[in-house]
């Protein structure tokens, strides 16, 4: 179990072509599983352009023993060499070599349980089946699987190449031998890693999500407008985005889910999630993603002025 050197993730959207990207870069063998048939294409584009901006930033310097900007001078080396570890896939049992599966997709419970008992069919009994689940328990996925064991949660900050944490969440049953493999492959991936107990949000998303809400709340009932919301929690707690902002970058639709899921798991009215966010999901609007949420990201193009006659 501790000798990692093929690493399945599922799921190409931003995390897991984040997650996919640290892998190879860190000179781990990738299987990225997506079921959409345009997604090997997009996703070898993102992984190839972020480490360019990584490189181009100096942000890629010695990332692994495979890869150093001493050794590689140059974006087409490093690039190639990450991007030969990677391969896609929309064939579930191209993942049955994997020593760890990470899945990164949808945040239903319901469909990461299938996806778990799926895994447990085809990957090796030795594999460690992996979560990026942000919200949901670890020991009710595990309950899909015939191994609850080796089931974890592995949650990576978005966008997982930049971001320096990892949280890992143990099930129930989780063994000490996972937990310092998952733990291991994290720290290998440069992260830091903090350990929350499998409760409803685990650390981050508990403290976090309450918060946006809170500023959904803030809006809802005209406290202030969005920019100064914003504002306001920049400047005065030195937050790097303001929270409503945030919640667009996150996208309104996963913070509706894992708010959900605190209401529901935590029983506290506290966490009841804010009708306005619940009406701009309703709507589509949920974020940078789809060019609109609580501010519209369309390109604005300004009308051509007509020439004034002299």
């Amino acid at each position: 179990m501790g000798n990692i050197k093929i690493v399945g993730v599922v799921g190409s959207g931003q995390m897991g072509s984040g997650i996919a990207q640290l892998a190879a870069v860190h000179g781990l063998n990738v299987w990225l599983l997506d079921t959409d048939p345009d997604a090997p294409s997009r996703a070898t584009k993102s992984i190839s352009n972020s480490i360019h901006r990584l490189i181009s930033k100096g942000h890629l310097t010695k990332a692994s023993n495979s890869l150093s900007l001493s050794s590689f001078c140059c974006f087409p080396a490093i690039g190639a060499e990450a991007l030969r570890r990677l391969r896609c896939t929309s064939n579930l049992e191209d993942l049955s070599a994997a020593d760890v599966v990470i899945e990164a997709i949808v945040e239903s419970e319901d469909v990461k349980k299938k996806l778990f008992n799926e895994l447990d069919l085809i990957t090796k009994r030795s594999a460690i089946l992996a979560s990026n689940t942000s919200s949901i328990s670890i020991t009710r996925l595990a309950s899909a699987t015939a191994r609850p064991s080796q089931v974890i949660g592995m949650h990576f900050m978005n966008p997982p190449p930049i971001m320096k944490l990892v949280e890992i969440v143990r099930g129930a049953d989780t063994s000490d031998e996972t937990f310092n493999v998952t733990k291991a492959l994290a720290e290998r991936f440069g992260k830091t890693v903090i350990c929350s107990q499998d409760y409803s949000g685990f650390i981050v998303n508990r403290i976090l999500m309450p918060m946006i809400n809170e500023a959904f709340f803030a809006l809802y009932t005209g406290v202030a407008t969005k920019e100064d919301i914003d504002t306001g929690m920049k400047l005065g707690t030195n937050h790097p985005m303001g929270p409503l902002e945030l919640a667009d970058f996150i996208g309104l639709d996963i913070c509706l889910s894992i708010m959900r899921v605190l209401h529901a798991g935590l029983g506290d009215s506290k966490y009841a999630p804010c009708p306005l966010l619940i009406r701009y999901v309703d709507a589509g609007r949920v974020g940078r993603k789809r060019g609109i949420g609580v501010y519209n990201y369309a390109k604005v193009t300004e009308p051509v002025k007509p020439s004034s006659r002299l």
